[in-house]
């Protein structure tokens, strides 16, 4: 029996049983991950159905603007005026979008759209509500969190991270997919 750490053993030449090992250990991690993920945006959806969201909507961009340079300032601005045309619409639509990216990150199901929608209203929300992070001056000491979501989904996106414990593997296995060459099977 060999004491050497399971890496370094894949490096020196180990069964493909090891591989395989490392394989399934990572899939795992990664569906963990996505579903850890989701819990998070479930909790954030939650919020988002509460009355005071969408009554307070417009005063979360209003707030961002404080100590903004000016270039930031004008993008917030743009926005406040956009959704002040029907701030509640606005504001049910960011509440669906984050249920919909909970449930999909959740259950697994159709994950590369999950993650680019994802991606798309961290940004948003990163760059508006959040003012890009900022203001940014003597004492800042951080970017802002969302901007991490986007690195996360990212990497659910790279790591097809519905295909474990989700039903992208069910959805993938029906219409024939394979991942390299192998033909999925349902678990």
């Amino acid at each position: 029996m060999s004491y050497k750490p399971f890496a370094l053993s894949l490096l020196n030449g180990a069964p493909r049983e090891a591989s395989s090992q490392l394989v399934t250990w990572r899939l795992g991690g990664i569906a963990v991950t996505r579903i850890a993920f989701g819990c998070v945006w479930a909790i954030d959806a939650w919020f988002k159905w509460q009355p005071g969201f969408a009554d307070n909507f417009t005063s979360y961009l209003t707030k961002a603007l404080d100590g903004q340079p000016p270039a930031i300032a004008i993008w917030i601005n743009f926005w406040i005026h956009v959704l002040s045309v029907n701030p509640h619409l606005f504001a049910f639509l960011v509440a669906m979008g984050e249920t919909a990216i909970a449930l999909g990150l959740l259950f697994g199901a159709l994950s590369k759209l999950t993650c680019l929608v994802g991606i798309l209203l961290s940004l948003s929300i990163w760059s508006t509500a959040h003012g890009f992070g900022g203001p940014y001056g003597p004492g800042s000491t951080d970017i802002g969190v969302w901007i991490i979501y986007v690195l996360v989904f990212i990497g659910l996106f790279l790591g097809n991270a519905g295909l474990t414990f989700g039903v992208d593997r069910y959805l993938a296995s029906a219409s024939g997919k394979t991942i390299k060459g192998q033909r999925l099977s349902r678990m």
